[in-house]
């Protein structure tokens, strides 16, 4: 039989796996996180970059900045690991971590009216019609749902 690689002090492979952290920082160096073996953030960096990107950009930067930072602690945990074998829920996981794609970024089109303000005046617009007035049947209450009348 081969000679098989000594499975690890259980208590040196504990210590090892709750020291581990992995860091990311984003390609435009805006967004800088870590992780730790869990693949859980313990640490949140944003630079001033981040005041010239719009909240959904931000958004990307953040979630794929932290992606790579979930897949280099699944790697680095499953070497860790691997002395105790490759199957199994928790290598399974770890797989799934390292080859994780997030969906493409949605990006919403600015809403600019026409004129080209962001904000319409609709002053000169006009107003919707009032709602009738005078008693409503029972069939009006049940039909709309409960509401209130502030003349009870």
């Amino acid at each position: 039989m081969a000679d098989q690689a000594p499975k690890p002090d259980r208590d040196t492979l504990l210590s090892e796996l709750s020291a581990l952290t992995a860091t990311a920082t984003s390609a435009d160096g805006a967004v800088s996180l870590s992780v730790n073996t869990d693949g859980v953030m313990t640490g949140l960096r944003l630079t001033d970059a981040v005041s010239r990107m719009s909240p959904a950009e931000i958004a990307d930067a953040v979630l794929r900045t932290y992606v790579e930072a979930q897949r280099d602690s699944a790697k680095r945990t499953g070497q860790l690991l691997a002395p105790l074998g490759s199957g199994g829920y928790l290598m399974d996981r770890l797989r799934w971590r390292v080859q994780y794609e997030p969906a493409p970024p949605v990006v919403a089109p600015a809403r600019v009216e026409p004129d080209g303000a962001v904000l319409k005046d609709r002053s000169e617009e006009t107003p919707a019609d009032a709602p009738p007035s005078g008693p409503s049947t029972d069939d009006d209450w049940y039909g709309k749902g409960m509401r209130f009348e502030p003349t009870w």
